[in-house]
């Protein structure tokens, strides 16, 4: 006989960028139905409307504080292949180089500021490893914290010796890039890197040195390099894993099970000349949908890309391409969780429906077999996926900060590519025309389409990573990626739901704020705290 229904209303979650607000169904203690709702309308597609077609290189990166270079590298690509530019090799690094860096800095702002300080909560003083969790990782006072947090500045200090400033630099346009940098300016990037290798990488994160830890190629690897030296068991990374296994954070968060990436990092010497269909036989890192159901990789498309407007704030028929999207909001916002209740849509596989993207949808790609053999493959993630039983908060949080040793390695390949005396920039001609940009921002995947017309935007789409994760249910009614990651997530005290924000978190995070918990069949506030 089923248990009694409580309805939890969040809002916002915290430690999300963003006004995140979740809904959830409890029964019996567990998670049985889900609804996230975008609360904050940006509008960004509006104000583009009618701008120069450079106006995209301005302000689309200040759509995020923290990912500003991601939606740079679209908006400059975007433009490339509708102008049909020529981008020299030495761009084309500089552009990489940029994203890689706020990607690499993003890891321990995320991992200390925004995801272990849940591992401090009260839920967790039963576990033998509660004491030093907090030791190293509470808020503000906790020693890791403290280092991790600090150090998580030192690799946007690259960005800005070619950038100029982080955030919400410009130096990425059409044909290139706007900056020449020094012999002087490489030695001292590759001083900062160096520092933030012996400072936090190895004696702190892994316990060992980067080449021993890229020796772990499948799940008992990792479970042996884990028992192998104190230093590796009780590093962040050694001592995070066994938290999270200890309160059991590999036991919920699964999601949809199908996963996507744009893929990212053109390859200097291929993507020259770049166009819409040319991309994904130019990139490292290499795009693809990948079904673990049915254990199947494919190529990613942009043509395949819908949105479903059925449950969103537009007035607006779909699924259709971004292409064909108008961006019309309706002014009644109120949230009607059987009708429309989110500003983000629902962006589906014209073949595979939802999909989830970020760090561990990447991982789960790059373990496939569909790469060409220069392009970028890492197993252990799905090696993991496939021996741990799915996904979990646990698995998704380790693929993301597991990926730091690929983007170390590419800045490192950046900075000794680099020729300082050839071109950074060729003037394009411009025209009219349609273009697209897409990369991989840390949480996954990001694009970018515009349509130019008499000189003029006459349409601008952006599908940012959260879209993809936070969006609502689609027309047929299927749940969008942690709304179905909550399903079935464990509720210790629905008083305080910190295992909802650790689903959230695991897919995307940034803002510290304020958590309110509201049952809403009374209206009655059950509790109000902070989360950070």
């Amino acid at each position: 006989m089923a248990g009694k229904t409580e309805t939890l209303d969040i809002s916002p979650v915290g430690r999300v960028e963003g006004d995140l607000d979740v809904r959830v169904d409890i029964e019996d203690g567990v998670v049985t139905n889900a609804w996230t709702s975008a609360e904050l309308f940006r509008g960004f597609e509006v104000i583009l409307r009618g701008k120069d077609p450079q106006a995209g290189l301005v302000v689309t990166p200040r759509a995020c504080g923290i990912c500003g270079a991601s939606h740079l590298t679209c908006a400059a690509w975007a433009l490339d292949t509708a102008w049909q530019t020529e981008v020299p090799r030495n761009a084309i690094l500089a552009r990489n180089i940029g994203q890689l860096a706020e990607s690499l800095q993003s890891l321990p702002r995320h991992h200390y500021g925004l995801f272990m300080i849940d591992m401090t909560h009260k839920n967790y003083k039963s576990s033998k490893y509660y004491e030093e969790a907090v030791r190293r990782w509470a808020p503000f006072t906790g020693v890791n914290y403290e280092l991790g947090v600090t150090i998580s500045g030192r690799p946007v200090e690259i960005y800005a010796l070619f950038g100029g400033q982080w955030p919400h630099s410009s130096y990425m346009v059409p044909g290139g890039v706007m900056c020449a940098p020094t012999l002087s300016d490489i030695t001292r990037s590759w001083s900062i890197l160096e520092h933030f290798r012996k400072n936090w990488i190895e004696p702190c994160w892994l316990g060992c040195s980067i080449e021993r830890y890229e020796e772990i190629q499948t799940y008992e690897d990792f479970l042996k390099w884990l028992d192998e030296k104190p230093e590796h068991a009780n590093s962040d990374l050694g001592m995070m894993w066994r938290m999270a296994i200890d309160v059991g954070l590999d036991k919920f968060g699964a999601g949809v099970g199908k996963y996507v990436s744009w893929g990212y990092l053109p390859h200097e010497d291929k993507y020259q000349k770049p166009t819409i269909d040319s991309r994904n036989s130019a990139l490292w890192m290499p795009s693809g949908t990948y079904d673990a159901h049915t254990n199947k990789h494919t190529l990613m498309e942009q043509g395949l890309c819908r949105e479903d407007m059925e449950h969103a704030w537009y007035d607006e028929k779909g699924p259709i391409h971004p292409f064909d999207r108008t961006t019309v909001p309706i002014s009644k916002n109120t949230p009607d969780f059987d009708k429309k209740y989110s500003w983000a849509t629902s962006v589906t596989h014209a073949d595979y429906g939802r999909l989830e993207a970020g760090p561990f949808a990447r991982q789960m790609i790059y373990g496939g077999s569909h790469a060409e053999s220069w392009q970028y493959k890492d197993p252990l993630i799905l090696d993991m996926y496939n021996k741990m039983g799915g996904a979990s908060v646990l698995l998704r949080h380790f693929a993301r900060m597991h990926e730091f040793k690929a983007i170390y390695r590419k800045i490192e390949h950046c900075l000794r590519e680099f020729k300082l005396n050839d071109p950074w920039y060729i003037k394009p001609k411009e025209k009219d025309g349609r273009g697209w940009g897409a990369t991989e921002a840390i949480r996954g995947a990001l694009c970018h389409w515009i349509e130019v017309e008499g000189g003029k935007i006459k349409n601008y789409q952006i599908i940012a990573p959260t879209t993809w994760n936070v969006g609502p249910r689609n027309g047929p009614g299927n749940r969008g990626p942690i709304e179905e990651a909550l399903i079935g997530t464990p509720i210790k005290d629905s008083s305080d739901p910190v295992e909802v924000g650790h689903v959230a978190r695991s897919y995307d995070s940034c803002l510290v704020c304020t958590v309110h918990a509201h049952d809403a069949k009374t209206g009655k506030e059950l509790a109000r705290f902070r989360t950070a």
